[in-house]
């Protein structure tokens, strides 16, 4: 174990033997440090639980209290997987008491310098935060996202796997899996089709959901007519999780597009 004579280590805290802890760091309370996770300089964990092969860099905060003035020190909790990767300056709170008690984390995401993940989020694997990216309390984030810089995702909302958020966008619905938002106040603009190829998603597929899109954006057809046509022609998984996904959607809704036909037909182009 390489714990720096400078880094304070609270009695609570849990190291893993493989792990290391750099120069000023703070381990404070209930931490759990797993195998050959790095703590930068300055770097601070508390009430939370990393796995293993994590890059923590310096003057991060993960697990430290939540922004939230319903919080009165109840005994909540951050959870991260493996193979993620903090930049300097980034904030990750644990949870609150109202919000089910855990902020989770999950593996091989990059958090990127400035970022802020609130309370009782859910962020899941291969998830990418360019800097200065902010999401809201019980925010939930799929799998293979990538949100661009300076982009904000409001309370309670969705983002589906494998969305691309752009750059400075403010989100505040649910964003489908595959899409694209772009825009102060965002819209949908079409779908992530380079991140579907980056992600493996076979030709078959990618037509089926751009179909999707069409029927679902530019028939005309309401919300509700729209969607039993999906669901009559045999649709394929990543249709189905649209259908699941829109039936599911909470009180923030799910957003769509709101620019002429033609060109929402045009970017989202497969």
């Amino acid at each position: 174990m390489a714990i720096h004579p400078t880094a304070v280590v609270d009695q609570t805290a849990r190291i893993d033997p493989g792990a290391e802890v750099g120069p000023y760091a703070v381990i404070g309370p209930k931490a759990q440090i797993g195998p050959r996770t790095k703590v930068g300089p300055h770097a601070v964990v508390e009430h939370a639980t990393l796995g293993a092969d994590n890059i923590l860099h310096p003057g991060c905060f993960v697990g430290t209290p939540p922004q939230d003035l319903k919080y009165a020190g109840e005994e909540t909790r951050l959870v991260m997987g493996d193979k993620n990767t903090v930049r300097e300056c980034v904030t990750l709170n644990r949870g609150t008491a109202q919000g089910g008690g855990v902020t989770k984390i999950g593996s091989n995401c990059l958090f990127m310098t400035g970022c802020h993940v609130a309370h009782d989020c859910e962020v899941g694997n291969g998830v990418i935060l360019v800097n200065t990216v902010a999401l809201g309390g019980h925010v939930h984030i799929g799998d293979g996202a990538v949100l661009g810089g300076m982009a904000g995702v409001h309370q309670f909302v969705r983002i589906g796997r494998f969305a691309m958020l752009g750059g400075g966008s403010m989100n505040g619905q649910d964003v489908l899996p595959f899409a694209t938002t772009q825009g102060d106040r965002a819209v949908l603009r079409g779908l992530n089709a380079l991140g579907m190829r980056r992600g493996g998603f076979t030709r078959e597929a990618m037509n089926a959901v751009k179909q999707a899109y069409q029927i679902l954006f530019l028939s005309g057809l309401p919300q509700a007519e729209a969607l039993e046509r999906l669901k009559s022609g045999a649709p394929t998984k990543e249709v189905q999780e649209w259908i699941d996904f829109i039936e599911s959607a909470g009180k923030r809704g799910v957003m769509r597009p709101a620019v002429g036909a033609a060109q929402i037909e045009e970017e989202a182009g497969a």
